[in-house]
């Protein structure tokens, strides 16, 4: 799918922004990745704790779980921290848990033991799908976390925790009517329609995430986002193993 159409970046419009993942950015977590997205830069976190949520225990299952945030000056003006407002913010919250439930969907729990894996998503510099790149690049830190804690003997040598990938990817609507995959802020911040789709390596959907802005979007707008979503997450998900393959 190859549009005539060229963008103001120069890209097509079923063209990625460049992504870059660098492995085993922090020297302390059991599993970490840079991930960036143009000029959208994610750092990712695996801690894995020999412990589980209370509703959890005895049942010898294991939980994985995100947090993620926005360092002040991850965009062109200074953001207070939540931290010292004492609130975490609706949107903070609602891309934590969006994170949880997309790594979730590819993790065998009971594979995991009673292990708990928290994967904290720092955005260092923002340039829109800051959520898309946390899932994208959550997932090498987990699968990172995880062999750490196999060569730990914290989960069975054979135990088949990882059942498939997850990517995440943003698509939209430009003003002129054209659906453009991977969108920086500046198409972002005018796109009529703007939607979040999480997908698996084997091109199954997660989550999907579409908002009209003034004008609706039809079923064959819809479809031909969710046709760019899987040639985007296909791709991150080759990105992923290549990353990992290393």
């Amino acid at each position: 799918m190859t549009g005539k159409f060229v963008r103001a970046d120069g890209r097509d419009i079923d063209q990625l922004r460049e992504v870059t993942i660098t492995r085993e950015w922090s020297a302390h977590a059991e599993g970490s990745a840079l991930i960036e997205f143009g000029a959208t830069k994610v750092l990712c976190t695996a801690s894995v704790e020999s412990d589980v949520p209370r509703w959890l225990r005895g049942q010898g299952r294991g939980w994985v779980t995100a947090e993620y945030a926005m360092l002040p000056r991850a965009t062109n003006t200074r953001n207070a921290r939540e931290s010292i407002k004492g609130k975490v913010g609706g949107r903070t919250h609602e891309i934590s848990r969006l994170i949880g439930r997309s790594l979730r969907a590819v993790v065998d729990l009971e594979s995991l033991g009673e292990n708990m894996i928290t994967l904290d998503c720092d955005v260092l510099q923002a340039d829109g799908g800051t959520r898309t790149a946390a899932v994208t690049g959550a997932f090498v830190a987990l699968a990172d976390a995880i062999e750490w804690a196999r060569g730990e003997g914290r989960i069975r040598k054979r135990a088949e925790v990882l059942r498939d990938s997850v990517a995440a990817i943003s698509v939209g609507v430009l003003p002129n009517g054209t659906a453009v995959l991977d969108l920086p802020y500046g198409e972002d911040s005018t796109a009529g329609t703007d939607m979040n789709v999480v997908a698996t390596g084997s091109g199954d959907f997660v989550e999907v995430q579409g908002t009209a802005e003034g004008a609706p979007f039809n079923r064959n707008q819809l479809n031909e986002l969710l046709d760019l979503s899987l040639i985007g997450c296909g791709r991150l998900a080759e990105l992923q193993r290549m990353a990992l393959a290393q």
